[in-house]
């Protein structure tokens, strides 16, 4: 009797075939090259962390965790996240090469799924970090940089939306001064989008007029520059001002850039990770219903590494970059060269002249070839060495 799991895969976790493989690498290495070429250098770290560093640091949600021990009795966890193990080896192993340092990284993430709803438990990341340095220039060159990554890949069609954490938080501790709880209640519906249990929450809270006006104008707070006029109208608060002041000089240095076409703003985006300080952003495309990409500030990770070094960077979902490409690209064009006991030799010849010119070429025996109405669906030329050499469109 055959093993009921024998074709069965771990929740969450998939198989990558053929077709979506070979696009991946192609986004890969397109993303790599574009990152390298602004001075970044690529790293690599364990699959394997320790839950009581990494693991904690992360600021993934612990029952997302997989978790594992090792033979002296150690709490480890597969990666989460890719920034806190950067973090990590930034401030040791690369702490005596002085910052600001440029780092990147491509690799798998693991996040556990607790019921099947197509959220896979391992995806590639592909991202930066940029390390020991706190000022805009640093938040504009990222996300200057994501922007040239994601056109380097083919895509043209995406938008970034960008928001200030320091924003949010000054607003909420303007309005709700000392009541945290009720100010991280609006925080959790803002980082979770939920809009309409934000609303119900803001008709039963103790505020005066004004305050719920407030309130219902930063879920307006989005769209091109004129929306920072409206979000400094809104407030006194000195936080809230500087947040707009530094955005402001930050779109001044896209424009520099030559990127601003591709950004637009949102006054009440809110990151799940706790570590994020200041400038913050979201990465979206058509026909994706998933975040493609995301980065930020977050100076608040080195320190728990015993560094006091600033940092901001960002993180590409391979797999959804993948998905947003095929909406729109073309098929590959392969070449099938059929052949015979009697022709093998014609047919490598042709072969390898094509090879030698760039094409995709499969080389085949005829007969056996299983499903021969199919072959339209992957090869856009067939040449039959058989008939003489027939070329079919």
């Amino acid at each position: 009797m055959a093993n009921r799991l024998m074709f069965e895969k771990p929740l969450g976790m998939r198989d990558t075939l053929p077709f979506f493989y070979n696009q991946t690498r192609q986004a890969r290495q397109a993303l790599s090259e574009t990152i390298e070429s602004w001075g970044y250098q690529f790293l690599d770290t364990p699959m394997v962390e320790y839950l009581d560093t990494v693991g904690e640091a992360s600021a993934i949600d612990e029952t997302q965790l997989f978790k594992l021990l090792d033979r002296q009795g150690h709490t480890l966890v597969l990666r989460p996240d890719l920034t806190a193990p950067i973090a990590r080896v930034a401030a040791s192993q690369l702490k005596e090469k002085g910052y600001p340092l440029r780092l990147s990284y491509d690799g798998p993430v693991f996040r556990a799924q607790q019921i099947e709803g197509g959220k896979p438990a391992q995806f590639e990341q592909v991202g930066v970090e940029y390390i020991g340095e706190n000022s805009v220039y640093a938040d504009a060159e990222v996300i200057a940089l994501q922007v040239e990554t994601l056109k380097s890949a083919g895509l043209e069609n995406f938008q970034l939306t960008v928001g200030h954490i320091g924003y949010v938080k000054g607003l909420l501790k303007e309005i709700f001064q000392e009541d945290t709880e009720t100010s991280e209640r609006f925080l959790r519906y803002l980082f979770r989008k939920n809009y309409v249990g934000y609303r119900k929450e803001l008709e039963q809270v103790n505020l005066s007029d004004k305050d719920k006006n407030r309130l219902h104008q930063l879920l307006s707070m989005r769209g091109q520059e004129n929306v920072l006029e409206s979000a400094e109208e809104i407030t006194t608060n000195g936080a809230c001002h500087e947040a707009i002041g530094e955005l402001r000089q930050l779109l001044h240095l896209l424009e520099t850039y030559g990127v601003s076409k591709y950004i637009s703003f949102d006054l009440n985006l809110i990151s799940h990770m706790h570590y994020y300080t200041g400038i913050l952003f979201e990465g979206y495309a058509p026909h994706l219903g998933s975040l493609l990409c995301n980065g930020g500030r977050y100076d608040q990770l080195l320190p728990s590494f015993q560094s006091e070094a600033s940092a901001t960077g960002f993180a590409i979902r391979l797999d959804r970059l993948v998905e947003a490409l095929s909406a729109t690209e073309d098929q590959e064009e392969y070449i099938l060269v059929l052949y015979d006991s009697d022709t093998f030799a014609k047919g490598l010849k042709e072969a390898q002249s094509a090879r030698s010119e760039g094409a995709k070429v499969v080389l085949q025996k005829k007969d056996q070839l299983e499903n021969r109405e199919q072959i339209g669906e992957r090869f856009t030329n067939v040449i039959d060495v058989c008939a003489g050499g027939a070329s079919h469109e």
